[in-house]
């Protein structure tokens, strides 16, 4: 499916509840007390009739799609409720490839993030909110990604792996990724202000009704 067919198609179903998408799709929420963590996403691909795809590349062939939580603050305001996993990190592959050439780049350059009102751990009711294509072309953007990402390759060659934590990057972080603590895989995230950017969304949705 090509992005913009994808966009229009995605952007119909904002102000929809993506529970009542999961019945429909056969997308379960809750299995007993456990919930599916990426229910939300695989409805969404579903939807898009699409097969659920982790590769490292774009998931789409020349675009990757990204789903969001968002979160109603106590004053009513919108925002970004958690950072964005990206791509994973395989030090070799950082360590001995340019940013030009890195999966973080051919993740961001044809992203299309979709953002989800997140009400309660219930998942009783879920919004869409917002689908927004992003391209990574604005330059001091771009920039910043890439010192992120450069940083990171630095730490990794001389420093270790091992020593990459949360604190590197100003839009892009390196972190922890895996069950539990101790684990030590590590991916690419999109810091929330990085997020709120990518959806147009740096002062939040304002006091809305949803």
């Amino acid at each position: 499916m090509e992005r913009e067919d994808a966009i229009r198609k995605l952007k119909a179903l904002e102000g929809k509840d993506l529970v009542s998408l999961a019945n429909r799709y056969d997308v379960t929420v809750w299995k007993g007390d456990k919930k599916n963590k990426g229910w939300a996403g695989h409805v969404l691909e579903r939807y898009l009739g699409l097969p659920i795809n982790s590769a490292q590349s774009p998931n789409f062939g020349s675009w990757e799609l990204k789903l969001v939580p968002l979160k109603r603050l106590s004053n009513g305001n919108i925002v970004v409720k958690e950072t964005m996993a990206i791509t994973m990190i395989d030090p070799y592959n950082v360590a001995n490839t340019p940013f030009e050439q890195s999966h973080l780049l051919a993740k961001l350059k044809k992203v299309v993030v979709c953002a989800r009102l997140f009400e309660s751990q219930s998942e009783d009711q879920s919004l869409l909110v917002r689908v927004a294509a992003f391209d990574l072309h604005d330059r001091a953007t771009y920039k910043q990604v890439k010192r992120d990402y450069e940083e990171t390759r630095s730490c990794i060659l001389s420093r270790g792996f091992e020593h990459l934590t949360g604190a590197v990057g100003v839009l892009v972080q390196p972190r922890t990724k895996g069950a539990g603590h101790g684990s030590t895989s590590r991916a690419f995230y999109a810091r929330t202000q990085f997020v709120a950017k990518i959806l147009g969304m740096e002062k939040g949705l304002g006091v809305v009704k949803i």
